[in-house]
């Protein structure tokens, strides 16, 4: 088949759908399919995956669901996407967040070939489909195929465009994580390492990690809290760092994918005190491939790709006493620590990518026979 990807965000910089559009396209890629991305860019940046991209309009930044989208607002692209469509002539056109501005909208108002959503976005509230559903409903209705990856996806998107969605999950470069890496040599002096991974957004709940790390070190001196992301703390975040003299924090930063693996290598355990608009926990599924045992708020997104007692614990979001004592007792039990770590390896098996993929591949089928036999 002869695919064309297409994504609202830039290309160029990092960010979960980003991420699933190149390596959902390189695995198609793999099983034979001639797979093209098209999505903004910013010229002056590089991107690994810029064998794929077909730029498509710059990017400008716009808040969004307590983080910032880079997409492009060019009504200028109709003409272009025109013209490629028609030269093109793709069998499948996969738009991921179809109802984002403005690229998708463009694809879809021209597009003849079966056209397929994939729907990421969960939030508490329905303000991004709501606002914009008396504009963009005459394009979600060109959509022959609907996909969400979770049911926190599906929940959102169906209270506004309520139909058929498929639940097909993100998927995970589990060999990535999996592989035995080397531990940082740094980290490993017989502390005990509780990783943070994600970018530093209040809506990443960081402040709540801080909180709980702060009262558990009191009691077990002997920790570190590992951070690592782009960006820089809220100002909560800030004064509980200053006002606790919190010891042994480390702020690494941005990291290239090639160097995280070694990250989970060096923790023994994993936290994520998200505080929701996460519909799937592709982080979570990260540190279960390196065999890692998971500390998580228990929000729907997370939810879902893990069960609590069984790949890890789940705590109430924003509850830094919970999240101190489950800290706690699995700092304190190496046995459960592993058995956990075990567990969740496991199940993130089940999100490699060669699996997922070919769900994909199996509901493009299902479109095109859907399609095709409604024109006989």
């Amino acid at each position: 088949m002869k695919i064309a990807m297409v994504s609202p965000y830039d290309f160029t910089w990092p960010g979960g759908v980003t991420a699933h559009v190149s390596q959902l396209a390189r695995e198609l890629g793999r099983s034979g399919h001639e797979v093209q991305v098209l999505a903004p860019h910013t010229p002056s940046r590089e991107s690994q995956d810029a064998d794929l991209l077909v730029p498509l309009g710059r990017s400008v930044p716009l808040p969004s669901g307590g983080s910032i989208a880079r997409v492009s607002l060019s009504w200028w692209l109709y003409p272009k996407v025109r013209e490629l469509l028609k030269r093109e002539k793709f069998d499948i056109i996969h738009l991921h967040e179809p109802m984002a501005p403005i690229l998708p909208l463009c694809v879809l108002e021209f597009s003849n070939s079966v056209n397929v959503g994939t729907f990421h976005a969960s939030y508490t509230r329905q303000h991004l489909y709501r606002f914009t559903s008396p504009i963009t409903k005459r394009w979600q209705a060109r959509l022959h195929g609907n996909i969400a990856v979770s049911p926190a996806a599906r929940r959102y998107v169906n209270n506004t465009f309520p139909g058929e969605y498929e639940i097909i999950p993100n998927g995970i470069d589990f060999d990535h994580f999996s592989n035995k890496v080397a531990p940082y040599p740094k980290y490993q002096d017989g502390k005990l390492n509780i990783l943070f991974v994600g970018r530093l957004e209040k809506r990443k709940g960081l402040r709540y990690l801080l909180e709980a790390y702060g009262k558990l070190k009191w009691v077990n001196p002997n920790i570190r809290l590992i951070v690592v992301g782009p960006g820089n703390p809220d100002k909560e975040s800030y004064r509980i760092l200053s006002s606790h003299n919190l010891q042994d924090v480390e702020f690494v930063g941005r990291v290239s994918y090639e160097d995280l693996p070694r990250y989970y290598a060096s923790a023994d355990i994993f936290c994520s005190p998200a505080t929701g608009a996460e519909s799937f926990g592709i982080v979570l599924l990260e540190a279960m491939s390196a065999s890692k045992p998971v500390i998580a708020s228990d929000i729907e997104g997370f939810r879902g790709v893990m069960t609590h007692g069984e790949q890890g614990l789940l705590v109430p979001k924003k509850d830094s006493d919970a999240l101190a004592n489950a800290l706690g007792n699995l700092a304190s039990d190496s046995e459960q620590r592993l058995k956990l770590g075990a567990e969740g390896s496991k199940t993130a098996k089940n999100y490699r990518w060669e699996i997922v993929s070919e769900r994909v591949e199996n509901y493009y089928e299902s479109c095109l026979q859907a399609v095709n036999t409604n024109a006989c």
